[in-house]
This record gives structure tokens, sequence and C-alpha cells, in this order.
């Protein structure tokens, strides 16, 4: 028994697997001009596997049921035999204690697995639990062939099944419910109740009922399914929430006065059985089949529908080989696509969707007739026994082969749904999918269709060319675009260029017809094609091609569209100027803000909208280089009208007083124009252009010559002030006005000589020119440099004294208080060199007394030990002390002057000495003069050193006063001196 599960493959399933896939792919599946090669490495598994479990029973099997991995069998007369298919080699194998001649009828087990019923022959029926061994009667329910159980898949648990429904032989169904648990002294019976609910019949009389299904819908509404022999009933109805537990009873009551629906087919075969497929686990079933004598009655569930849980019923009649009186079938199972029927030597797979048999597999004689065949619902393998053997079906990839059954039907959706992990075989219903539309002029979604497909394009493209459907030519190419790979360029570019051509024909022929609504829509399309952002790279690398499309057909508007949307504005630009649409032109070069482009464009713009140009190059602000726009003002200002000139004088100004341009050609060029067009603003820019020639940005030289051009004699004036030619400025000054000469010949205030010269020169043009007394008078009182005795000589002879006499009466005047003065001078200096010859003599004779204790103010020793230096101050310093003291405080230049002179003054020393050796007496007076030389020379250098380290005391003095911000410690020396208190 321990080898009870263990698997073999079947040679004949190999064998017929074989067959069925070499029928399967010599099925024609329409086009075949497809990109995919269909290679595969391996043989694919068959879908209905069948394995038989290596098992045989000690005695002939006469009953067996599945679910939920519990497998029971009834062995022979009395023994039960319980495999839990999880511990396959621990079987349960229980005895039924009958000594009477009772037989095994039917096994019901529940869909937990928990709960088994045994129907005997003799009208009774025994409950065994699955955690249990002991057999129990169900004392209600004898004198009742048990035929059919209606489990209760919402209330049923391991304990207790729940209100579930039972039907027996004689069309009676009831409702009944059975619990594992121990009863109670007084009732030790499992079941806990036994009513009946309804009654079933055929042709008048009570027939069996064959199957019973309980299924539970939306809102709380219930379906019960009953069969017998030749009917199908259906009974609807809702049960109250949370009244579950009380039963069906309610379900029946409802349709107590009416006639359950139902439904009848003539042909009895002697029984039937229905079917349910569920997809998952604890999930309601979604579709039936009905095996009766007619055929299978197959369809879906629909749990919407108010008053019948069927739909899309329709029958599949027997083939041919089965007969009803001699090989009728046994059991049905149904699958997702396929439902499986059982004949007494072999199983047939017959296909849903088109009622064709897919597979059969006929069973050897050695293992005896089939006897039935079960599905297990919860782990989907389905189970035929015989009375020596049992067998096993693996159904895997059930739906690899129907996407072929609905494109047969022309059910391309469910066809693509099916096949959408297998490429090659999407590819396939595509193709089809789209011949399919073509033919029925469908060309549209034809289109869609085939540019999804790997077919080929010339060959799919001259269809549609040759069905002059260019609209579908368009939505494929426009298709096929779009799946093209980035890599893929030459395809793109192709693609691209050929949609331009059919969307500017499509246009082309739209305007002609005059359908405007249609032709708008199609041009929002088309640019919407052109501003593509997945295809900007390929649009952009071809955009002559392009341009040269458009302009072939004229469509200059979308020419435009296409310029702005690659950035063109150039071309945009040009467009517009060659059409005389400079707004338009102009509204472009704002939006975008391109200099190069204002540059290019600006000339022409100035020359029909000089306003708006200018306004937007003061927009722009310093993002034009105004240098660069010169060429353009200067063309237009000298051949253009008022306006335009009116205009660059303005953006000029912007530039110089806004934005503060320093370029001495924009300065200059205003310059110009101020001289040529706006004299009156000429003088007052020079004025606040600046007085020194390093504050001003324009060419002194050629504002000069400007001005002189064109007669701006005072403006002259201005410039030669600038250029400090006061001569000249004065000179022409005196043409213009003599206030404005009397300014420029103040200006050279550092040099009086020539301030005298300009003044003359005034005075001169005043006495000459004009003759006119008294302003040369008032020169001399505008300038302190002229005296009378100066201007006299421009005077004419016949002159006289009376013009002049207030003149030289006050110019005596000053001599006389100027010789005053000068006297005064004289005395204050005489007294004061008196009072230094006093100091001089009272200093000589000045003296200090130094006591023996006295000490050096600098290293606190005695001062007489060394020679030392006495300030009026009182403070006392050694000679070296004091050097010390004082150097650091010197300057550079002092410090060399002071090493210099000790230097000198060592020398001296030495010199001395050697002269104070014995000598020659004829040498005598020589040395006598050199000593006196040389004593001299040190005296000298004495006084030297005096004067730089003795001027004043160190500690009173200047020296002390500007050391006042000097640090305490060297800041190069501050970390030596930091780490020497560490």
């Amino acid at each position: 028994m321990a080898s009870i599960l263990d698997e073999y493959e079947d040679s004949q399933n190999i064998r017929q697997s074989a067959q069925q896939h070499s029928r399967l792919s010599s099925t024609n599946i329409g086009i075949t001009h497809s990109g995919f090669v269909n290679a595969r490495l391996e043989e694919e598994k068959p879908i209905f596997n069948k394995q038989r479990i290596d098992f045989t029973p000690p005695e002939k099997i006469n009953h067996l049921a599945v679910c939920n991995n519990q497998l029971c069998m009834s062995l022979g007369k009395d023994t039960l035999l319980r495999i839990d298919l999880a511990k396959p080699d621990q079987p349960n194998q229980t005895e039924l204690g009958r000594k009477d001649d009772s037989k095994v009828h039917r096994l019901f087990l529940d869909p937990t697995g928990s709960h088994l019923l045994i129907s005997l022959n003799t009208s009774e029926c025994l409950y065994l639990n699955r955690n249990t061994q002991k057999v129990r009667s169900l004392s209600r329910w004898r004198g009742h062939l048990i035929e059919s159980v209606g489990w209760n898949k919402l209330l049923g648990n391991e304990t207790s099944t729940g209100p579930i429904l039972v039907g027996t032989s004689q069309g009676i169904i009831f409702e009944a419910e059975i619990s594992a648990n121990e009863g109670s002294l007084f009732n030790t019976n499992p079941d806990q109740y036994f009513r009946q609910v309804h009654s079933v019949e055929e042709d008048g009389k009570p027939a069996p009922v064959c199957c019973l299904e309980v299924e539970r819908g939306l809102e709380n509404k219930y379906f019960i399914i009953a069969t017998t022999r030749k009917r199908l009933f259906q009974f609807v109805g809702k049960v109250a929430e949370g009244s579950e537990q009380q039963g069906f009873s309610s379900i029946f009551n409802q349709n107590q006065d009416l006639l359950p629906s139902f439904q009848e087919f003539p042909a009895n075969m002697g029984h039937s059985e229905i079917t349910f497929y569920t997809p998952k686990l604890r999930t309601s079933p979604k579709a039936f089949a009905w095996m009766m004598g007619n055929g299978v009655l197959y369809g879906q569930l629909d749990y919407v529908r108010p008053d019948s849980l069927l739909s899309d019923v329709q029958v599949w009649e027997y083939t041919p080989d089965i007969d009803l009186n001699h090989n009728k079938p046994i059991s049905i199972v149904l699958t997702q696509f396929h439902f499986l029927l059982l004949l007494h030597d072999r199983v047939k797979a017959i296909c849903t969707l088109n009622g064709q048999v897919v597979y059969e597999d006929v069973f050897p004689d050695k293992f005896g007739s089939l006897k039935k065949m079960i599905k297990d619902p919860v782990g989907g393998l389905v189970w035929i026994y015989t009375e020596r053997a049992v067998f096993r079906y693996h159904i895997q990839r059930e739906s690899r082969d129907v996407w072929q059954m609905y494109m047969s039907m022309n059910k391309f959706d469910l066809a693509k749904e099916y096949c959408r992990d297998r490429p090659e075989c999407m590819d396939m219903v595509l193709a089809k999918e789209a011949e399919h539309c073509f033919q029925n002029k469908r060309y549209l979604e034809s289109a869609m269709c085939y540019a999804q497909t790997q077919n080929y394009f010339e060959e799919i493209a001259l269809k549609f060319i040759e069905a002059k459907q260019e609209e579908a030519l368009k939505e494929f190419l426009l298709k096929k675009l779009n799946n093209l790979k980035p890599s893929e360029r030459t395809q793109i570019t192709l693609l691209v260029t050929w949609l331009a051509e059919l969307y500017l024909n499509r246009l082309g022929q739209l305007e002609s017809d005059g359908n405007s609504i249609i032709f708008k829509e199609t041009r929002d399309e088309f640019r919407q094609f052109l501003s593509s952002s997945k295809h900007r790279d390929c649009l952009y690398n071809n955009r002559t091609t392009i341009y040269d499309l458009l302009a072939s057909h004229g469509n200059v508007d979308d020419m435009v569209y296409f310029s702005v949307v690659m950035q063109d504005y150039e071309r945009v630009i040009s467009h517009y100027c060659q059409h005389d649409e400079y707004s338009a032109a102009l509204d472009v070069l704002s939006k975008h803000c391109d200099e190069k482009l204002f540059y290019k464009f600006s000339p022409v713009l100035m020359q029909h909208i000089p306003k708006n140009v200018v306004d937007a190059w003061i927009q722009m602000g310093k993002r034009l280089d105004p240098k660069k726009l010169i060429p353009a003002l200067m063309n237009y200002s000298q051949m253009g009208s008022t306006q335009q000139i009116n205009e660059t004088i303005r953006y000029m100004e912007f530039c110089v007083y806004e934005l503060m341009v320093t370029e001495e050609a924009i300065h200059n060029y205003l310059l110009s124009l101020y001289a040529k067009y706006k004299p009156d603003s000429l003088l007052w820019y020079l004025e606040q252009a600046g007085t020194h020639a390093s504050e001003i940005h324009y060419d002194l030289k050629y504002a000069l010559r400007l001005c002189a051009e064109h007669g701006y004699r005072q403006a002259c004036v201005l410039v030669y002030r600038i250029m400090e030619l006061y001569e000249e400025a004065v000179d022409l000054a005196l043409e213009v006005d003599v206030d404005l000469a009397k300014s420029c010949a103040n200006l050279p205030e550092d040099d009086e000589e020539l301030r005298k010269k300009l003044w003359l020169k005034i005075a001169k043009h005043v006495v000459q020119k004009e003759e006119d007394v008294k302003k040369a008078m008032n020169c001399l009182s505008s300038c302190n440099l002229l005296k009378i005795e100066d201007i006299l000589p421009f005077f004419p002879d016949f002159v006289t004294i009376d013009h002049f006499k207030e003149a030289i009466c006050l110019s005596l005047e000053e001599y006389n208080q100027h010789i005053e003065e000068l006297k005064q001078e004289m005395e204050e200096a005489t007294e004061s060199a008196k009072r230094i010859r006093e100091d001089i003599q009272e200093m000589r004779n000045k003296y200090g007394v130094v006591d023996s204790q006295e000490k050096c103010a600098a290293c606190d020793f005695p001062l007489l030990n060394r020679p030392f230096y006495l300030f009026l101050c009182g403070h006392m310093f050694h000679n070296d002390c004091l050097l010390q003291e004082v150097t650091p405080h010197l300057s550079a230049f002092k410090q060399n002057r002071l090493e210099d002179l000790h230097k000198k003054l060592a020398a001296t020393t030495q010199s001395s000495k050697s002269r104070h050796r014995p000598a020659p007496k004829d040498e005598g007076d020589t040395s006598s003069l050199g000593k006196a030389t040389a004593g001299t020379s040190r005296e000298q250098i004495k006084s030297d050193i005096d004067d730089i380290v003795a001027s004043e005391c160190v500690y009173c003095g200047e020296l002390m006063i500007k050391s006042i911000d000097k640090p305490f410690i060297d800041p190069q020396k501050f970390e030596e001196e930091k780490s020497s208190w560490l």
C-alpha cells in the first residue's frame, strides 16, 4: 500500500498526444507571412495526461468518491478504504459491519472531505466522519434510497454539514443536517432532522432525483438545481439575512404556488448527470454541462438573472458512435473548455467551443469496463475507476489551443485573450483579424490589426494602396511608427516622411472639397504629429525634407507651425517679413528672445515698425548688445522717416542713461544724432557726461569736429575745456559770450601765469573789440592777478585818465597796504630772531645735577658706570641702553644711517689709535694736522649720532606717541614668546 499513488506514463497517452499535436499543427490558420519562426525545443505535453495508480485492490471496487484530496472507495461487500492523498502511505480501512446482503449503492463526500454518506441498496444510509472509525446509521433516512446530495458550501465544516438537500429514487427532495458531535443521552443519532421539502415528477410519475446542486448568488439569493432523467429543475429564492442556518424550506415555499422552472428533453437513457466548472477554489461555478438522453446541455451560469441561473444554453449532440441502447455514456466531467464523457471502454474529450472531439482514450479490456468518472473540485484531478484499477487525469494548459478555435470562429478578442503570453500565436490571430476586417471593408480596424503583426510591411501597404484607402494606410503607418524602436532610424525616417505626404494629400483634398470641420480636425492631427516628442529627433534631422514637402503643397501655415516646433524661428520670421507681416515677425522675436535673430532682422523691422522694434529692444535690456544694432540704426536713421530717427534716439538714450553703457561707439553715435537732429539736447548731454577726460565715454576729438562742423561754438568751448585747451576755449568763448570766457579763464587754478594770460585775452577783447572800459574794470575786479598797469597798453591813446581814476586809486591803496604788511612782517621776524638768540644763549648755560646713586631708566643699573645721556625731562640713560631703546622705533632709513655712522666712528677711533704711536720728527707737523682733522671728524659723527638717538627722550617724545598702536609682542615672534610661557 506504500506505493498506492506511484505514477507512471502510459505509452498510449504519448502516442495519442503526438497524433493530436500533428493534427493541430496542420490546421490552416490563415496568413502565413509572419515574422515569427515557430521553433520548439521539445514536444509539448498533452492536455489530458492519464496516469494509473499502482494499486491492486484486494476485492472488487464497487464505488469511489474523491473531494478535497480525500479518496474513499467501497471494496467488496463490507470494506471501506479511505486515503488522504496528502499522506498516501497511510490508508485507513473500515468495516461497515453489515451482516445482511446489503450492498453499497452510492458514496457521497462533502466539499470539505469530512462527511461521507453511504447509500445502501436496502434503502438505508450510513454516515462516517473523517476523524472517526465508527460508522453510524442515519435512522431518519431509513426507507429512502438516496440518489443525490446537494451539499451546503457556505455553512459546511468538519463537524457539521449545515442544511443540505437529499434526493431519493422516488423523486422526493428532503432537507437534512448531520452533525459529527456525539449526541446526548437521549439522542445519539448524527442526523439532526430530516424533512421533505419538495417532490419532482416525469410524465406524471415520480422520477429519481439524479443530481442536486445548491449555489448562492448576490444579495443572499440561492439557486437550487435538480435533475431527473429528462428534466432539469431550477428553484430560485432569497433567504433572509442571518437565517441561512434554518435551511432551504423557504425557497421551496416561495415556489409552491407556481410550477418550478424546468427544461425537459424527450430522450431518456435511464439516468442523467450534471457537472459544473469552478475556475478558482471557494468561488461560484461559471459553467455547467448536463448529460442526458438527447446529448449534453452546455451553458453558462448567470447569477444576476432574477429567474434562471442558466444562460447561453446549447445542446451538443452525441457523436454517431454513441448508442443509447448499447454504448450510452456513463459519466461526465466539465473543465474550462472541454467536457469528458465516460463510456464503457473509453474517454472522450469534446471541446465546448465547437463540439469537436479533441481527445479520445481507449482503455484495454484487461482492466474491465469503466464504472464512474469523478472530478475533485479542490485538486482539479479527474478520477476513473474499474473493478480492478484506478486512473486519474492531469489537465495541463488546457487553454493553449483555444485561441485557434476562437480564431476560426472569428471571435478574435477571446482568441487574443488566450494567447497573450505567446507572441507567435498572437501574431497569427491579429493577421487573421486584419484579413477578416479587410474583407468586410472595415479598413481602419484592419490597419490597426495589421500594424501589430509581423507580416511583410510592403504587402500590407500595397493592399491598402490598391484599395485606395489612404486613411487606413495612414493609420497603419502611424501604428507601425509607434511600435518602432528608437534605434530603427531608417524605418522611422521612411514612415515619418510618408505620413507627412499622406497628411498633406488629405489636407489638400479636404480643402478643395470645402469640408471645414474635418479639415480642421485633420490639420490638428497633422500638427500633433509634427510636434510629437517621440519622433522629434527624426523630424529635426529631416526638417529640410519636410519643408520641401510643405512647400510643394503650398501649405504655408503648417510650414510656419513646423518651423516653430523645430525652433527654426529664422525661417518663421523670414516668412513673415517676406509677406509684410512685420508685427507677427516681431512677436516671434519677442517671444523667443534670440539675440542673433534680433541682430539679423532688426534692420528690416526698424524700417517698417520702428516704435515696436525699439520697445522690444528695451524689453530685452542687457541681453542685446547695442553696438551690434548700430549698423541697422545708422542705415535707416539716415534714409528713414522722422519717426525712425526719434526711435533711434530713444533707444540710444535708453542704452546710455538706463543701461549705463560705456561703449565709445554708442556715445559717439548718440552725439552725432544729437548734433544732426536734436541740437537742444547736445549741450545738455555734454554737460552731464562729465568735465574730466577720465569721466567721459565719447571721443573728444570726434565731438569737437562734429560740433565745429555744425557750428555749435558753445559746445566746442565745453569740449575744449574738457581737453584742457583753455586758450582755445577762451578764444572761442569770446566769440560767443564774455561770461563763458571768464568761466574758462578761471579753470587752470594751479597755473597762475596761464590764468593771468587768459584774463589778459579777455581784457584785451573787452577793450579792443567791445570798447567797454567799464567791463575792462570789471575784469580787474574778477581776477586778482590783473593790475591796472597790465591792461593800460590795450587802451587807445585818446582815453582820458578819468576812466581809470578809481582803478588807479584802488591799485595804489592795495600797494600801500601791501607795503604796510611787509613792514609788519619784518618787525615780527626781527623780534623772533632776537628771542631765538636769547634761548640759544640760555641753553648753553643750562646744566643738570646727577647724583652718584642715580640709575639708568632702561636697565636700572648705576648711571655713572658708563657714558650716559641726561634729558630735560629728568630721564637718564646709558649710551648703549638709549641706543637699544631707540633703534626699534626708527625708520629703516634712519636705522641704516645710524649703522653707517657707527661704522665711521669705529674707523676714526682705530685711526686715532694708530696715530698715537711714535713718529719720526720730520713728520711731526703732518701728524698734528691729521690729529686735528680726525678729532673734528669724530666730533661731527658723534653729533650726528646724537641727533638721531638723543634728539628727544625716548619715553617722553614723539617716538613713544607713535608706538601706541604697536603690539607689545612682535607678531613674528608671538608663537615663540607664547611657547616660552608654557
